[in-house]
């Protein structure tokens, strides 16, 4: 991974207000890179970004192995060279059941990777606005060309070994109930569905209880921008699963890290009573959110 010394561009990331993708923004916004590989090691490469859009409400470890996972799969079965991954958390008008305010959820996320020398956690979503300040819902399709705005338009790209930058490619990574929701006909807009799988590609984590072979059947038109990792240590730990325990008040260490669990317990979150404790300068939410994460 790249050191401290190259984790910062000549380029300066532009905020959201900058940004086709982000007229307004609730707080002030940097893009990170402070883990973004921006040279390519190996030659015949093609730089790859990894990003998770997700409530993370609260974030497990399952969601920090479908990364691993993920580095894993491309070192051994692709050309691609992973520069980074991201977490994305949703912004607080999706209005998910059981979904906490966002700066919480961000807090909870970037708490999870500090020790981690390639993920990051961008909070674009949970900042975005709109015009009356309120929180808006960014579809999955904007927040992947948000990323390449950020590191390809903004930071030019990613330099190879040749010393010649070139684009990277930013896919989104996703467990396999995810790929079975674009399946389904309706839920997801078509024009969303070419920009997300087919301008740019998604790597899908198996999942115990999905049949990936069915949903990929409907999606044959991308199947070549659709890369499926096989789950061999079965891991079925959910953010769900996680609040119901902290709901009951049982114990949730070695299910999340523990930076997270202190986290929770520090700022009360997820209690039986099911009413969060407000993030600082919490905004007030729309009260009708789009019906799906798209």
């Amino acid at each position: 991974m790249s050191s401290p010394s190259d984790s910062t561009s000549a380029h300066t990331p532009t905020s959201p207000a900058e940004s086709p993708a982000a007229p307004t923004t609730l707080a002030p916004y940097t893009f990170p890179t402070q883990k973004l590989k921006f040279h390519l090691t190996q030659e015949g490469k093609t730089p790859l970004v990894l990003v998770a859009c997700g409530s993370f409400s609260p974030i497990t470890f399952l969601h920090l192995r479908m990364f691993e996972m993920a580095s894993d799969f491309v070192r051994f079965n692709t050309d691609f060279e992973v520069c980074a991954g991201y977490l994305s958390p949703v912004s607080d008008a999706y209005k998910k059941v059981g979904l906490a305010p966002g700066q919480h959820r961000v807090n909870m996320c970037s708490r999870a990777v500090e020790q981690s020398t390639w993920l990051m956690v961008d909070p674009f979503e949970t900042v975005n606005c709109d015009r009356d300040g309120q929180p808006k819902y960014v579809p999955t399709a904007q927040v992947l060309r948000h990323f390449d705005h950020e590191i390809n338009t903004v930071l030019g790209g990613i330099e190879g070994v040749d010393g010649v930058k070139r684009k990277a490619r930013i896919a989104l990574l996703a467990g396999a109930d995810l790929v079975m929701s674009m399946g389904e006909p309706g839920l997801w807009s078509p024009a969303d569905l070419n920009v997300i799988l087919g301008q740019y590609g998604a790597f899908i984590v198996e999942r115990s209880g999905t049949d990936v072979d069915e949903a990929l059947a409907s999606l044959r038109q991308y199947e070549s921008n659709i890369w499926v990792i096989s789950q061999v240590i079965q891991n079925d730990i959910s953010s769900t699963k996680v609040r119901l325990f902290l709901k009951k008040d049982l114990s949730v260490r070695y299910l999340i890290p523990d930076p997270v669990v202190e986290y929770i317990d520090q700022h009360r979150l997820f209690q039986g009573d099911g009413k969060e404790a407000p993030a600082p300068d919490e905004q007030s939410k729309p009260a009708t959110p789009q019906p799906a994460k798209s």
